[in-house]
C-alpha cells in the first residue's frame, strides 16, 4: 500500500488482528498488503492513546458511577411500582 490512505476503520482492525486475536506482525502485513513499519508504527500510537485515556477518565468514571448510581435507583423504583401493580391488577382479576 505504497503512497495510500488507509482509514482508521482498518488500522484498528489491523491493530485488533495482532493485539487480541494473537497473529503475528508478519503475518498480518502480509495478508493486508502493509509493511511492517506501519503496523509497527499504529500500534504504538494505539498503546499511547490507551495510557492518555487511562490518566483523564479517572473524574469521568467518578461522574459516570454516579450517574449510574442514580438511574439504578430509578429504575428499582420503578420496577417496585411495577410489582405492585401487577399483583394489585391479579388480585382485582379474581
Amino acid at each position: 500500500m505504497s503512497n495510500q490512505r488507509v482509514t482508521e476503520e482498518f488500522k484498528s482492525e489491523a491493530i485488533k488482528q495482532v493485539v487480541e486475536r494473537g497473529y503475528g506482525v508478519r503475518e498480518v502485513c502480509k495478508r493486508l498488503g502493509i509493511s511492517t513499519k506501519s503496523l509497527y508504527l499504529w500500534l504504538r500510537l494505539a498503546g499511547k492513546n490507551k495510557s492518555k485515556i487511562g490518566q483523564v477518565s479517572d473524574n469521568e468514571l467518578r461522574q459516570e458511577i454516579a450517574r449510574l448510581k442514580s438511574d439504578l435507583k430509578r429504575v428499582e423504583e420503578e420496577r417496585d411500582i411495577l410489582k405492585k401493580a401487577a399483583a394489585y391488577f391479579a388480585k382485582a382479576s379474581r
